[in-house]
C-alpha cells in the first residue's frame, strides 16, 4: 500500500500570523518521477515553511507559507538548485491568502485534464544503488530491479500524468511493509520513488527454456550466465523492450544470432561490463567516456581497436566503429555477474529484440511468439513495458564538435527540444526510414522513440501506438499534421487517412528542406533566418518527382531555393539499384560518358547477362528513376573502387568507403575535383585512372571523402557571393559519416561560414519531423495571420 500523504504536522486552518505570507508556485518542465516533490518537501523543512505539495497535470504544484524573506529564497532555489534529473522550464507564482498553517505534506497527485509537463527518461542505476546490490549485507542484494528517486525506469512504465506509481505499470506490485515506510519517510533516499520495490514485494525474474523446467530468481540469472557461456542466444527483456545476447566473443555465437535474424551484414551493438573492457575494443576519449557513463548510457560509436581483443569478426564486418554501451539496468550488471559469480563472457552482443526490420519486441507472449527459431531461451519479468523505447545511438565527433544523436530514443525521450517560435499544437509524422513522429505546442516539441522502417504492418502499428502514447503523456491534441512529400510513403498515406478522418489540414514539406528546416530549428533560428543548406542523403522526393539527394538549398523556415545539386544519373531498378552498387556504378559511368572497360571493378562484379540487360535498361530507360543523390555516388565510388557492390544492408557501401578512407586519414591530404560545382564525371574518372594504376583502396577513398568536401566549400562560397547568407546548415543520413562531417565543417569555419551541426537530433531521417514540424508550424501562422 502506497501513503496517500506524507504528513509533517497538518496543514488544517489556524491564526495566521500578520508577518507570514503564502504563495502558489507551479513549477513546469521535467519536473515527475525526478525527486521533485521530496526535494520541495525537504526544502519547505530547511526553511522552516509551511504548506504543501503535489504533482499535477501541469507540473508539480506547491504552496508554502512563512516568512517573507524565506518563501523568496524558496522560489529562488527551485531554479537554483533543482533535483539532478529535473528540467525546469519555468516558474509561475501568485500570492494568495495566509492560512495559518503548520507542516509541510506531500498531497496525493491531482489526475485528468490537459498539461505540458513530462516524465523524465529511463536513467541508467545510479552508484548508491549499485553499491545495495553488490552488498550481501542490504536487503536488496541481488534484486533485478533497485532503483531509487535518482535512477531507474520512468517513461517505459508510465500509463498516464501525473506521474504516481497508481500511472506506472508497477501499480501492479502493492508495497511491503518495509517499501512502504522507505517510500513515506522524507529522509529515505526512496521517499516517493514510484518504482520502488524489493525481493519480497517486486517483478519477479524468470528463465524460460524450451523443453526444459523455468526457474526463477538468482537461479534464472546463473542459467542465462551459463547458457550465454555456453553459445546460447538469450532473449532478455530491457527497459523499453527485448535484447537478443550472446557471447560477443563467440563467433559461432554470433554468426548463429546473425544467420537467425537475418541480419545480413549489419553492425551488432556490444555491452561491455565495465569502462575498462570497452577500452579493449575501441579507442575511448575523455568526451566518448563521458557519454559511455552518463545517466543516458546509449550506444556509442567508438572507432574500432586494430585487431580487437577477442571481438568475434562477425559482430560488426566492415565498419570502422563498433557500437559499444555499458550496463545501464541491474538486471545487466547481474546478468555479468557480481564478485564471486562463475565466470562468464565480459561483451556481449546486445542488438534490438525483433526479427530484422520489424519493431522491438516488449510483450511476453508476444516475444515467445516472434523470437521463437531465434532465441535459445527468455530472460524475462513480470513489469509491463507500457513505450517501446530502443537503445539511443550516439557518436562524439573527434574534431571537437561535440556529441550527435544518430538514435534518438531511450535515455533522451521523452525530453522536449526547445522551439525558435511558438507554435500551434501539430504533429509531424516523418519519413518512411528510421521513423521517428514529432508533436510540437508553444515552445516545446516532443519526439517519439525510434519506431523504425516502416516497411510492414506490425511497423505501422507501432508508429500508431507510439502517436497516440506520445498525445497522451503530452496532452496536445494537433489542429494540423506535417508529412513528407512522397506520395508513396506510409506515413504520408497515415497522415492523410487521419487528416481526413479527424478533419484536420494537412501540409506536405518537401523532403530536404525538412532536413535543413531541422538543424535550424535545433539551433534556435527564428522565423526570418535563411541558410545555405547543404542536404546530402540517399533518397528523397524531389519537386520534378526525381529522387534527390545531393542538394544545396536558398532555405528559411517559409520556403527554400534549389541552387545547385548533383546532376542526375539513372537509377536502375530502383531499390534494386540501391541494393546493387555496381549497377549505379555503371549508370553513373554512362552519365559521365565513361566507359564500362572490364578492368573496372564494377564492371568486373556483374556477369555478362547483368551487363547486356542493365545497357538495354540503360538505353531504353526502363524502370529507371534520375537521382542526384549524394548517398548513391557514394554507393558508386565504393563499387568503382572495388570496396563493396552489392549491399546487405541500408548503406553498407557507403560504410565501407569510409571504413578505408579511416586506414588513409588524416595523411592523405589529396583530393580529386568536382567540375561545376557538384558534377562528378572527373571525379570518377580520376578513380579510375587510380585503380588503374594499383592506387590503394584507403587513398582513393580518402580523396573522394575529401573531393566531397572541398566542392560543398566551393558551391556554399558561390552561394554566399549571390545572397549574401553567411550560415551553411549541414543535415541528412550522408552526414552521419563522421570524416566527411568533420571535413565539411572544417572547410567551412575556415572560409568564415557559422556551421550549423545537428547534435541532440539526428541528422538522418529520425529527425526529419522536426523540420516538417517548423515548416508547416511557420506555414500555418502565416495563412493564419493573414487570415486576420
Amino acid at each position: 500500500m502506497i501513503p496517500a500523504t506524507t504528513a509533517q504536522g497538518t496543514t488544517a486552518p489556524g491564526t495566521a500570523d500578520p508577518a507570514a505570507v503564502r504563495r502558489r508556485v507551479t513549477v513546469r518542465g521535467t519536473v515527475q518521477g525526478v525527486g521533485f516533490r521530496p526535494f520541495v518537501h525537504r526544502l519547505a523543512a530547511e526553511l522552516g515553511l509551511a504548506g504543501h505539495v503535489r504533482n499535477g497535470v501541469e507540473g508539480v504544484v506547491a504552496e508554502v507559507e512563512g516568512a517573507p524573506e524565506s518563501v523568496a529564497e524558496f522560489c529562488r532555489a527551485l531554479t537554483g538548485r533543482p533535483p539532478p534529473l529535473a528540467d525546469v522550464r519555468e516558474v509561475a507564482q501568485e500570492t494568495v491568502p495566509a492560512l495559518g498553517a503548520a507542516g509541510f505534506v506531500i498531497h496525493t497527485s491531482e489526475g485528468g485534464g490537459a498539461g505540458r509537463t513530462l516524465i523524465p527518461p529511463d536513467i541508467a542505476t545510479c552508484e548508491d544503488c549499485l553499491r545495495e546490490l553488490a552488498d550481501p549485507a542490504d536487503r536488496r542484494h541481488r534484486h533485478p530491479f533497485i532503483t531509487c528517486t535518482h535512477c531507474g525506469p520512468r517513461f517505459t512504465i508510465s500509463t498516464a500524468l501525473p506521474y504516481d506509481r497508481a500511472t506506472t505499470t508497477m501499480a501492479a506490485f502493492p508495497l511491503c511493509r518495509e517499501c512502504a515506510t522507505e517510500y513515506a519517510d522524507p529522509a529515505d533516499r526512496r521517499f516517493h520513488a514510484q518504482p520502488v520495490a524489493c525481493h519480497d514485494c517486486g517483478p519477479r525474474l524468470r528463465l524460460t527454456v524450451p523443453g526444459g523446467r523455468p526457474c526463477e530468481g538468482g537461479a534464472a540469472l546463473a542459467e542465462a550466465r551459463r547458457l550465454l557461456a555456453r553459445g546460447a542466444v538469450l532473449a532478455v527483456k530491457g527497459l523499453g523492450g527485448y535484447h537478443l545476447a550472446c557471447d560477443a566473443t563467440d563467433e559461432r555465437a554470433v554468426a548463429a544470432l546473425r544467420g537467425r535474424k537475418e541480419r545480413g551484414g549489419k553492425p551488432f551493438a556490444v555491452m561491455c561490463a565495465d569502462a575498462a573492457v570497452a577500452e579493449r575494443l575501441a579507442h575511448i576519449g575523455p568526451e566518448e567516456r563521458e557519454v559511455l557513463t552518463g545517466r543516458r548510457r546509449p550506444i556509442v560509436l567508438l572507432r574500432r581497436r586494430e585487431g580487437a581483443e577477442g571481438l568475434a569478426d562477425s559482430v560488426c564486418p566492415g565498419s570502422p566503429d563498433v557500437g559499444v554501451m555499458l550496463p545501464y539496468t541491474p538486471l545487466h550488471r547481474l546478468l555479468f555477474g557480481l564478485p564471486g559469480d562463475p565466470p562468464g563472457p565480459d561483451v556481449l552482443v546486445m542488438t534490438s529484440g525483433n526479427r530484422s526490420g520489424e519493431p522491438i519486441v516488449t510483450d511476453d507472449t508476444e516475444a515467445r511468439e516472434r523470437l521463437t527459431g531465434i532465441a535459445d531461451a527468455w530472460l524475462w519479468h513480470d513489469r509491463v513495458i507500457e513505450v517501446p523505447c530502443d537503445d539511443s545511438v550516439v557518436r562524439v565527433r573527434a574534431d571537437g564538435g561535440g556529441e550527435v544523436v544518430l538514435r534518438r530514443s531511450r535515455g533522451h525521450v521523452p525530453e522536449p527540444v526547445a522551439l525558435p517560435v511558438p507554435v500551434s499544437p501539430a504533429l509531424a509524422v516523418g519519413g518512411d526510414l528510421k521513423n521517428a513522429l514529432c508533436l510540437g505546442a508553444e515552445g516545446s516539441a516532443w519526439f517519439s522513440p525510434h519506431i523504425g522502417d516502416m516497411g510492414d504492418l506490425a511497423t505501422v502499428r507501432a508508429f500508431e501506438r507510439a502517436e497516440d502514447r506520445l498525445r497522451a503523456l503530452t496532452g496536445v491534441e494537433p489542429e494540423l499534421l506535417a508529412a513528407d512529400r512522397h506520395p508513396g510513403y506510409h506515413s504520408t498515406r497515415w497522415a492523410k487517412r487521419t487528416a481526413e478522418a479527424r478533419a484536420l489540414p494537412l501540409l506536405p514539406v518537401q523532403h530536404h528542406h525538412a532536413h535543413i528546416a531541422s538543424v535550424m530549428a535545433e539551433h534556435g533560428l527564428d522565423g526570418g533566418a535563411r541558410v545555405i543548406g547543404v542536404a546530402f542523403d540517399g533518397t528523397g522526393y524531389g519537386d520534378d518527382k526525381a529522387i534527390w539527394g545531393g542538394e544545396v538549398l536558398i532555405a528559411g523556415y517559409d520556403g527554400y531555393r534549389r541552387f545547385a545539386h548533383l546532376p542526375y544519373a539513372q537509377l536502375p531498378g530502383g531499390d534494386a539499384g540501391v541494393a546493387n552498387p555496381c549497377r549505379m556504378a555503371l549508370a553513373r559511368l554512362r552519365a559521365a560518358c565513361l566507359p564500362w572497360d572490364a578492368d573496372v571493378p564494377c564492371v568486373a562484379a556483374c556477369t555478362p547477362l547483368e551487363l547486356r540487360l542493365l545497357e538495354q535498361q540503360l538505353d531504353q530507360d526502363i524502370a529507371c528513376v534520375p537521382t542526384s543523390s549524394m548517398g548513391r555516388l557514394f554507393d558508386v565510388v565504393s563499387s568503382l573502387a572495388g570496396v563493396c557492390h552489392r549491399s546487405r544492408y541500408e548503406a553498407q557501401a557507403a560504410i565501407e568507403l569510409e571504413a578505408a578512407a579511416a586506414l588513409a586519414w588524416p595523411e592523405e591530404t589529396g583530393a580529386y575535383v568536382f567540375a561545376d560545382g557538384l558534377d562528378p564525371g572527373p571525379v570518377l574518372a580520376a578513380i579510375v585512372a587510380d585503380v588503374r594504376h594499383g592506387v590503394p583502396v584507403p587513398v582513393i577513398a580518402a580523396r573522394f571523402h575529401r573531393a566531397v568536401a572541398v566542392a560543398v566549400a566551393k558551391v556554399c562560397r558561390a552561394a554566399r557571393r549571390e545572397t549574401g547568407a553567411e550560415v551553411a546548415a549541414l543535415s541528412g543520413g550522408v552526414f552521419a559519416n563522421a570524416l566527411l562531417d568533420a571535413e565539411c565543417a572544417a572547410l567551412l569555419d575556415a572560409d568564415g561560414f557559422t556551421v550549423l551541426r545537428h547534435r541532440r537530433v539526428p541528422p538522418n531521417d529520425g529527425g526529419l519531423a522536426l523540420g516538417q514540424l517548423a515548416v508547416a508550424a511557420h506555414r500555418d501562422r502565416r495563412q493564419r495571420q493573414g487570415g486576420r
